[in-house]
């Protein structure tokens, strides 16, 4: 199974998530956070498409690939996450470098709050990416769900409802 950038930004996060994801247990559809962040993807900038190409290779799509620059342009809808993201991106680095594309850097972009983070892959990430791709097909090719831990960005997480659906909210006294 290919890993996408997808798999390796739900490494980061949950890996329940990324359990559930990479077994085709997909909620995305149903949120309209998710449908947010498309949006702002979408028409955020518009010049975008015609300007830079569109590139998938070894299982990962990139949405924005500047072939004169070299620069990956990746669009978020906000920095909550900017761990996930910055690994994500890392991981498309590595992924054009083992195909041949060297010297390339990324660009993180959040429109909403006009905010940019340059993002390059060292050769310590390098080492931890191969080390997060055994760890990710691990999870991956589990028989077994990863147990639910309970963190603060669970209530805006697409799978909410089915990781919470039989829990028992604690009495408040």
């Amino acid at each position: 199974m290919k890993i996408t950038g997808t798999h390796f930004n739900y490494f980061q996060v949950c890996h329940r998530k990324l359990w559930l994801f990479a077994n085709n247990i997909q909620m995305e559809h149903n949120s309209e956070l998710v449908l947010e962040g498309k949006l702002i993807h979408e028409t955020t900038y518009p010049q975008r498409p015609a300007r830079y190409q569109e590139l998938e290779i070894d299982g990962i799509k990139i949405d924005y690939f500047d072939t004169v620059e070299k620069v990956i342009h990746e669009i978020k809808k906000t920095e909550k996450l900017e761990h996930a993201h910055e690994w994500q991106l890392k991981y498309y680095i590595y992924v054009l470098k083992n195909n041949g594309i060297e010297g390339v850097t990324g660009i993180l972009e959040y429109p909403k709050t006009r905010q940019r983070h340059e993002v390059f892959l060292s050769e310590i990430d390098e080492q931890a990416i191969e080390e997060m791709k055994d760890l990710i097909t691990e999870i991956m090719e589990s028989k077994k769900c990863p147990p639910l831990q309970k963190k603060s960005i669970c209530k805006n997480c697409s799978y909410f409802d089915l990781c919470f659906s039989g829990e028992q909210e604690e009495p408040t006294s």
